[in-house]
């Protein structure tokens, strides 16, 4: 025994000193020319401030700011400018979770109910069957982008009063027979967060994520935005044909599905922990069987077949919790996209590489950070394929999709009877009216014209105009709404009004504003 032990003690002595000769791995590096993809990417699509991070093997490649924060204001972005990154917030919510599941304290396949007692959809079998991770994957039966009145713009419901609701609402398909996005059943997640643990999402958040993970310059709440005196980019969209600074959007109601603001060194951090498994330097986070729970696709998506995407065809697509899944050139990919007025991002990973790319952008163009993205991936993954101009591919298909919602307003005012007359006069459509899931909506006659109001959402403040018949088009006084909508009277045989239905009134009208969803009746006086 003791001459083993003296050999192993000499073969040590013998191999240790060549080891310690060995090369280190070389250290990952970004493309020669990032800085040239960013800023061709900005002019293209009029991009006023960029923050790029990528990680790769454990390190930090890039966490760079480029461009303003504010259009006629020099100061620029930096590493450390914060963007809000709506609905990149999803994955801190499944994460939340997920740790909590860890803890014993939710489980997975446990019905919501359980948590939330007074919790209900429309459908009581719904009610009954869906579970924990089902308010996570978008396969609920309730449309796109359904109840999110109830928070965008911003409005004046608790999340507590969204979550009740949601009961309201009419589902559009069958339990877990269809994929339709939707937000307000992160906001009941946060609700569970709060519900099991007695915090706040956002504080969970901060103390159980944020803060372990050194991400000391994030946000929890999406008015952080406002912070005075703080280095935050300011939001930007085009407005009536021209990119221009717009409000920001304070809603802190909707925080669980959108409220972090974060920047492109704090985002690095987060990214490395994902693709590690939650580790955070010697500490775990959450558990790798959490990581393989958040990464498991539970709704299958189509593939996309957008032909200017034809060299990254895609093979398989899904939604798993907070995220979503495909291929990139054979490589598993997860990513997510997120949205606000004026700030748009993606975060993009490939697990089998450790690769992370950040893009946060306060312009909304989807395909500045998409095409930056498929840039830097490439740099990484395309091995011997065809190089391929992302920019010019996404100047293309954002050219095509400008001509697809010109055509279909073409259309519709090329149908509009212009002889026809309202059947009542303007009197007659004014009044009080209510739908069930949103409550209150006002349409008085003032100065011989109808303005309608909704009765939460100090935004949505807006002219009637007729259109032909009993449809009217209302142009909401603020033009940053970018959200006219069809307004459409049904009448009683009486010539009283029975109904009214809203729908957006141009494909480009954000899918959050879920006019379709309501039906307005006129208000029962006592």
């Amino acid at each position: 025994m003791r001459s083993l032990a003296l050999s192993a003690c000499l073969a040590s002595l013998l191999v240790t000193p060549l080891a310690a000769q060995r090369p280190a791995p070389p250290a990952p590096v970004a493309p020669a020319d990032v800085d040239a993809i960013v800023a061709r990417a900005m002019r293209s699509f009029e991009v006023p401030g960029i923050a790029l991070a990528i990680v790769k093997d454990g390190q930090v490649v890039v966490a760079k700011g480029y461009g303003v924060r504010k259009l006629g204001d020099a100061a620029p972005v930096d590493a450390r400018t914060r963007f809000g990154i709506a609905s990149n917030s999803k994955l801190f919510t499944a994460t939340a979770l997920a740790m909590l599941v860890e803890e014993g304290k939710l489980e997975w396949e446990a019905p919501v109910t359980r948590y939330l007692p007074g919790f209900a959809l429309a459908d009581p079998f719904v009610t009954r069957e869906l579970t924990v991770r089902d308010l996570l994957v978008h396969r609920s039966g309730l449309g796109l982008g359904a109840g999110d009145l109830l928070w965008w713009p911003t409005t004046d419901f608790s999340r507590k009063e969204i979550a009740e609701r949601l009961r309201w609402i009419q589902p559009t398909t069958s339990f877990r027979s269809a994929y339709a996005y939707d937000n307000v059943l992160y906001l009941v997640a946060g609700e569970l967060v709060q519900a099991v643990t007695g915090m706040t999402w956002e504080r969970f958040v901060a103390s159980r994520i944020l803060e372990p993970l050194g991400m000391t310059g994030t946000r929890t709440d999406v008015s952080s935005v406002m912070e005075q005196g703080a280095n935050v980019a300011w939001p930007h969209a085009r407005v009536e044909g021209r990119v221009r600074p717009v409000a920001p959007f304070t809603g802190d109601n909707s925080n669980p599905a959108a409220g972090i603001n974060a920047s492109a060194a704090d985002i690095t951090k987060w990214m490395m922990a994902q693709l590690d498994s939650g580790r955070a330097g010697d500490r775990a986070l959450w558990a790798p069987r959490s990581t393989r729970e958040l990464w498991q696709v539970v709704t299958p998506l189509r593939a996309s077949t957008n032909p200017e995407l034809r060299p990254i065809r895609q093979r398989f697509a899904g939604y798993a919790l907070g995220l979503n899944v495909t291929d990139y050139r054979g490589w598993q990919k997860l990513h997510h996209t997120g949205g606000l007025p004026g700030f748009v991002s993606m975060i993009t990973m490939v697990p089998d590489q450790r690769l992370g790319i950040a893009v946060f952008t306060n312009q909304e163009s989807g395909e500045a950070f998409s095409a930056i993205t498929n840039q830097l991936l490439d740099h990484y993954l395309r091995g011997g394929a065809p190089a391929v101009d992302w920019i010019a591919a996404y100047e293309r298909i954002r050219a095509r999709n400008d001509s697809s919602v010109a055509a279909v307003e073409r259309a519709a005012a090329a149908s509009r009877d212009s002889s026809s007359r309202p059947s009542l006069p303007l009197a007659r459509y004014a009044g009080s009216y209510t739908d069930p899931w949103y409550g209150d909506v006002t349409i008085a006659l003032e100065g011989g014209r109808l303005v309608m109001r909704f009765s939460r959402t100090p935004m949505l403040v807006g002219t009637l105009e007729h259109w032909q018949y009993d449809t009217f088009v209302v142009r909401w006084n603020d033009r940053e709404t970018r959200a006219d909508a069809w307004v459409t009277f049904a009448l009683n045989p009486d010539g009283s009004i029975d109904q009214v239905k809203m729908a957006p009134a141009s494909p480009s009208v954000d899918f959050s504003f879920d006019f379709q969803d309501l039906l307005l009746r006129p208000k029962k006086t006592k």
